[in-house]
């Protein structure tokens, strides 16, 4: 008996020294800042045993939509045909270059029962003939009822004789970095591929005055077009880009908010093109030096160094130097989050815009308007539309102005200048203008109808 003790007595001894030694050299504390009073102390021990690292991902369920998902994905088909490298020689000389066919794939997602998809813009550029495959293996031929470069975003239509499963769009404003998405697309044409991450930033600009959700979901090519959805399986973005040395997934890539892609799919919807509502600034890029050379005591926010004439800013009472702060209930921090927010709007919808000026805040109801600039195709002219000056500098009434011009084209002295026709063809805006440019032909002969700052009618043909 008093063995059986003496051997109980020693196994207790030998279990609190080894429990001891694992307290002291193992076992790690889990700790939380809390606030600091005379009772509490500043650093405190939770109760957290280290078997609940790791919980928050087992408890997320990614199948339902996953399976919500999928079958509302396409696989899109592009065949065009390629005829080689165009050059300033091609247009003004009409050589033909052989013709050799290519085909692209990429992804779709349905927006609705009867068939109109969303993709990439450059899923279906130069297309001439477009395919659409759906989860199911069933195939229809797509056309393209619009497309908008800017913001790569294109809407396809096919016609089905049943009802699709489709996806709801999400509001992208309400996603939050950290959140779980999961991407689903057909990479290497790998149909209905889903992999799952986290949103790890929002309104990148990757150099573009545009917004871009960053993913850590794998991505790679024949994503692009296809869907990030949350775990309720609603639409937050559409797939576009990733950057790599490789040209495969490197850990990170880029997806056009869902209020950006719904906004241009109803604006191709209703007006058959993009309508964008415009403050009328322009920003500088501020950065530490540049701040102090300004005196400004913090470099959060959108520094206006322009306010752009007949604009809504200014209108609005909008000057250069303020520093933008918050548009409606949306905090700017950096240009590219500004600018995501107003891609979501339209010419006419007025916005609140909160300003630091000097130290106040003062908050300005801003009308957006039309779209003033743009790069027409063909030439790569750089226009805008005519301010009340400029009518009156050029005495017209209708045309548009040149601002810049691409290399080649320098030698014609053509900035600062107003076209007014093209061909046979009146040009009285930026949207004459992108119309009757888009319609040019490399091969034929084209002139442009002119007007210079002493009033002169000039003519320039190109062939």
């Amino acid at each position: 008996m008093k063995r059986i003790a003496s051997l109980f007595l020693v196994s207790l001894f030998a279990g609190a020294i080894t429990l001891g030694a694992y307290k002291l050299f193992f076992e790690e504390d889990h700790y939380k800042w809390v606030q600091a009073d005379q009772d509490t102390p500043v650093l405190s021990t939770s109760n957290l045993s280290t078997s609940a690292k790791g919980a928050g991902i087992n408890e997320v369920d990614f199948t339902i939509a996953a399976e919500k998902t999928v079958n509302a994905v396409v696989h899109v088909k592009n065949m065009s045909t390629n005829k080689g490298s165009n050059s300033l020689s091609d247009f003004f000389y009409g050589f033909e270059r052989q013709q050799t066919p290519q085909i692209g794939t990429g992804s779709g997602v349905i927006i609705s029962p009867d068939g109109y998809i969303v993709t990439n813009n450059h899923v279906i550029a130069n297309a001439t003939q477009l395919e659409v495959t759906l989860n199911n293996k069933k195939t229809y031929e797509a056309k393209v009822i619009g497309a908008d470069s800017d913001t790569d975003i294109a809407l396809l239509k096919i016609d089905v004789d049943r009802p699709l499963p489709y996806l709801a769009f999400g509001d992208s404003d309400n996603s939050r970095v950290g959140e779980w998405v999961l991407a689903v697309g057909n990479p290497f044409s790998l149909t209905s591929t889903v992999t799952a991450g986290i949103v790890s930033a929002k309104a990148r600009s990757l150099g573009r005055n545009q917004s871009f959700i960053q993913t850590d979901a794998a991505v790679n090519p024949g994503n692009s077009g296809g869907a990030l959805v949350n775990t309720n399986g609603d639409l937050i973005g559409i797939n576009t880009a990733i950057t790599s040395q490789t040209g495969s997934y490197v850990g990170y890539a880029f997806a056009v908010p869902s209020n950006i892609a719904k906004k241009v799919v109803e604006d191709i919807m209703e007006f058959g093109n993009v309508q964008r509502g415009l403050l009328g600034i322009s920003a500088a890029n501020v950065n530490s030096r540049a701040a102090m050379e300004l005196g400004l005591d913090e470099i959060e926010g959108v520094y206006i160094s322009q306010v752009s004439e007949d604009s809504g800013a200014a209108e609005a009472g909008l000057q250069e130097g303020d520093i933008i702060k918050q548009v409606d209930d949306i905090l700017v921090r950096k240009f590219s989050e500004l600018t995501g927010y107003l891609s979501s709007k339209r010419p006419g919808d007025t916005v609140d815009v909160i300003v630091d000026r000097e130290g106040n805040k003062l908050t300005k109801k801003v009308t957006l308007k039309k779209q003033q600039t743009v790069i027409l195709p063909t030439t790569g002219f750089m226009v805008k539309n005519l301010s009340d000056d400029d009518k009156k500098t050029f005495g017209v009434k209708k045309g548009v102005k040149i601002i810049d011009v691409p290399e080649g084209y320098e030698r014609y002295d053509l900035k600062n200048k107003v076209i007014i026709a093209v061909d046979d063809n009146e040009v009285a805006n930026i949207n004459d203008a992108q119309e009757h440019f888009g319609e040019i032909s490399r091969y034929g002969r084209t002139s442009f109808t002119m007007i210079n700052e002493k009033g002169e009618k000039e003519r320039l043909i190109l062939q």
